[in-house]
C-alpha cells in the first residue's frame, strides 16, 4: 500500500428550481454526488433534519453516506487483513448504525456509530472468535476514515 499522499475528488451539485422563491426556505435540497469514476449518486438533506417534501427520502443524505463510509473503509482492511491470514470470507454484511444527537458544547453531530459486521468464511481454516476480533481491531485502527473522525466507532460482535 502506498504511503503516499493522495486526493480524491467528488463534485456536489445543487441547483434551484425555477419556481422556488429559496429566501422562505421552501427549496429543493435534492442535489447529486458526482465521482471521477463516472458515478452520479442522487442526494438529498435527511427527512430527519428538513422535513419532506424539502428532502428527498429516497436519495442518500450525508449522514448515511458518513456511517456508510466508515462501515466500508473497516469492511476494506477487514477483506484485506483476512486474507492475508489465510481466511476465506464468502459474505460479509454490515447494518452500521449512526447516531446523532448533542455533543458537550451542544453542537448536533454523529456521536456514535456501531459497526455491526455479519461475516460468513469458508475453507479449511476458519478463523477463532479471537481472530476474527483481532481483525477487527486492525481494521478498525487502520482505517484512514475512522482515524480522520472523532465519533466512537464500535464494532459489536452478533450474538
Amino acid at each position: 500500500m502506498s504511503s503516499g499522499k493522495h486526493d480524491y475528488f467528488a463534485t456536489v451539485l445543487w441547483q434551484r428550481n425555477n419556481e422556488e422563491k429559496y429566501t422562505d426556505n421552501r427549496y429543493s435540497r435534492a442535489h447529486q454526488w458526482r465521482f471521477d469514476g463516472g458515478v452520479v449518486v442522487a442526494a438529498s438533506s435527511s427527512p430527519k433534519v428538513v422535513p419532506l417534501p424539502y428532502s428527498v427520502e429516497a436519495n442518500v443524505d450525508p449522514e448515511e453516506a458518513f456511517v456508510a463510509s466508515l462501515s466500508s473503509c473497516h469492511m476494506l482492511f477487514f477483506l484485506s487483513y483476512a486474507a492475508q491470514r489465510g481466511f476465506v470470507v464468502d459474505r460479509y454484511e454490515d447494518r452500521a448504525i449512526g447516531t446523532m444527537g448533542k455533543d458537550a458544547q451542544g453542537r448536533m453531530v454523529m456521536l456514535k456509530v456501531a459497526l455491526r459486521p455479519r461475516i460468513g468464511f469458508s475453507g479449511a481454516k476458519l478463523p477463532a472468535a479471537s481472530d476474527i476480533a483481532a481483525l477487527h481491531h486492525r481494521s478498525h485502527e487502520d482505517c484512514f476514515i475512522a482515524n480522520s473522525v472523532k465519533t466512537e466507532v464500535v464494532v459489536e460482535q452478533p450474538e
